[in-house]
């Protein structure tokens, strides 16, 4: 018999972590403290770096302005010594002088849908499953493995960071804290599940049968309720328009506080109807494929949503803004989650989730060489693989944006590689050259050239001496002492250096599965990559309205360019004195966008 109960309230007076049994915590706060704080890096070593970075994606004339403008910016007794030194007493006082500014200027103010925009997605191999009972069995391997192998490898450094991946809501800008039960969906109706009733933890036998409870409710169920879960999907400003239309109802207002409040989503898909091929995947997790198959079945401002499907697509989908670690927890009991519908809130729903159709994904796996075959090389693979995602776009060679972990920093998170550099430009111009000017020689030679730029950049970002959050961080102290805007942050170039056309980042993993994301502008592609010892997948987005971007054509030329610049370095090394080594080491950390 399923138990009666009232909802509970929304809000409670006491923190996540206060609630939860962990004897660790005390190492946890412990570890925490110990990091060190992230620095600010001196003003003219950015403003260099800067013009470095910047010389070559502009004209000659715009960069003599862009130039000028820097050098009055750092000149003594300038506006940017005022602003660095405001600065660096920020650092004083707080723990972190980067996270807030980071976090408003690359979430919280953004406008844009989650889905695709912004919520990334992990990815799992198909699985078969023999029935929906052997479903709802890997619902619970699935939960214990996240929680397992996600979280615990950074619990013990982070505790804020941990803390909120479960207890936080992106909602227009609201931050909430909350409490301890989690929801289920089964399209397209929402279960409460409670987290550790009494101290009671129910075994795996048990949750199992609450789950095939739960599945036969939401097929029995005499009212099919609208896909209210699709509305999270809009933009920011237009979901918080329909969540006050939905507030109006008392039911809509109680179902809202449970899942506001709740730890996480797990969503239980209905077969996709897709080829299970690893592209089609990647779109059910990025965005469900519409809300005729199973883009109503999220929830999109929850930090976490697991998802399994009944056809075998299973990953997680994470809100970007709070994500860090995960903790396990234990289901108990569930209650249906009720919602009223009007004509008002109907339109609202029928306006909802219209970015599905733009969205052109392609997952591709190079498996000519991988990871091992580039350490031979004595090359890092991260900056190995920039290199060829460089010579992919050299056509249009424009701002390119890869995440550097700064974890190692009490509240780190990330800082931007900007992986298009000069000597990038000069590698890539070589290797197109129809003219056959560059002898192998000197294609080596502005290969090792644009290595080691890359990882010299990848090692003054991990040690927080990289330029965009210095330069967001002295923007920022322009405006909280409301002074006119620096010409900097005006001109041309710099606003133009922020469009990220090509937006990057390495996720390894030891498990056979991959990670992707959506363009951050309207013309650009995202891919994320995950080189393996021998393969390399990769996930190329692009949008397809209004714009030439095409990501198959993409994957077809970043394919041609690996085979390229492999050729180069085996003719290279056929061509060495035997046992010649070259001189480019290795990069000591990876750079993972989702840290």
């Amino acid at each position: 018999m399923l138990r009666e109960r009232r909802l509970r309230p929304q809000i409670v007076s006491r923190g996540f972590l206060d609630d939860f049994p962990l004897t660790r915590m005390p190492i946890m706060e412990k570890s925490e403290a110990m990091l060190p704080k992230v620095p600010v890096p001196p003003l003219k070593q950015t403003l260099d770096t800067y013009l470095k970075s910047v010389q070559h994606l502009v004209g000659e004339e715009q960069f003599k302005k862009t130039k000028a403008i820097v050098e009055k910016f750092g000149a003594p007794g300038g506006v940017g010594e005022v602003l660095q030194k405001k600065l660096s007493e920020r650092r004083d006082k707080t723990s972190n002088w980067v996270y807030d500014y980071w976090l408003e200027d690359m979430y919280l103010n953004n406008r844009m849908p989650l889905p695709v925009n912004s919520s990334p997605v992990t990815v799992y191999p198909k699985q078969t499953f023999k029935d929906q009972k052997d479903a709802l069995r890997y619902v619970l391997d699935f939960w214990f493995c996240c929680c397992q192998n996600l979280c615990m490898c950074r619990v013990f450094k982070h505790k804020d960071t941990w803390k909120h991946t479960y207890s936080l809501l992106k909602l227009h800008q609201i931050i909430k804290e909350h409490v301890f039960f989690l929801i289920i969906y089964f399209p397209p109706q929402f279960f409460v599940l409670d987290v550790v009733t009494k101290g009671k933890k129910l075994i795996e036998t048990e949750i199992l049968s609450q789950l095939v409870k739960i599945m036969t409710m939401a097929e029995n169920a005499a009212e099919r309720l609208p896909p209210f879960g699709i509305l999270t999907s809009d933009g920011r400003t237009e979901w918080a328009q329909a969540r006050d239309a939905l507030s109006k109802d008392q039911t809509n207002r109680d179902s809202l506080a449970l899942i506001e409040s709740c730890l996480c989503v797990v969503c239980l898909d209905e077969p996709g109807g897709l080829v299970p091929r690893d592209s089609n995947r990647a779109l059910l997790m990025l965005h469900g494929c519409g809300r005729e198959k199973n883009g109503a079945n999220r929830w999109y401002d929850k930090s976490m949503q697991f998802v399994v499907g009944m056809d075998g697509a299973c990953g997680v989908v994470f809100e970007h803004s709070v994500f860090e670690g995960m903790v396990m927890v234990h289901c108990s009991e569930y209650l249906r989650v009720l919602w009223k519908s009007n004509p008002h809130i109907e339109g609202l729903l029928a306006a909802s989730g219209e970015l599905v159709n733009n969205l052109d994904m392609d997952v591709f796996k190079f498996d000519v060489y991988g990871r091992e075959y580039i350490k031979k090389q004595k090359t890092s693979p991260d900056a190995f693989i920039q290199l060829a995602l460089q010579l992919a776009v050299y056509k249009r060679l424009d701002a390119t944006y890869e995440s550097a972990s700064i974890r190692r920093f009490q509240r780190g998170r990330v800082d931007n590689i900007r992986s298009a550099t000069l000597e990038a430009l000069a590698f890539v111009t070589a290797m197109t050259d129809e003219r056959a000017t560059f002898s192998d020689e000197e294609k080596m030679k502005r290969f090792r050239d644009a290595i080691n730029a890359q990882t010299n950049y990848t090692i003054a970002a991990i040690t927080g001496m990289a330029i965009d959050n210095h330069l967001l961080g002295l923007h920022r102290i322009a405006k909280e002492l409301n002074m006119e805007t620096p010409e900097i942050f005006s001109d041309e170039t710099y606003l133009g250096s922020n469009q990220f056309i090509l937006t990057t980042s390495q996720v390894l993993t030891t498990v056979k599965m991959f990670c992707c994301y959506g363009p951050v502008t309207p013309n650009g592609y995202g891919a994320c990559y995950n080189p393996q010892s021998d393969h390399i997948i990769f996930c190329v987005s692009s949008f397809w309205e209004k714009t030439a971007t095409n990501s198959a054509v993409f994957v077809k030329v970043l394919n041609e360019g690996l085979l390229e610049i492999r050729d180069l370095c085996n003719r290279s090394s056929a061509a060495s004195p035997k046992g010649e080594s070259t001189p480019t080491e290795a990069a000591p950390l990876s750079t993972l966008r989702l840290s």
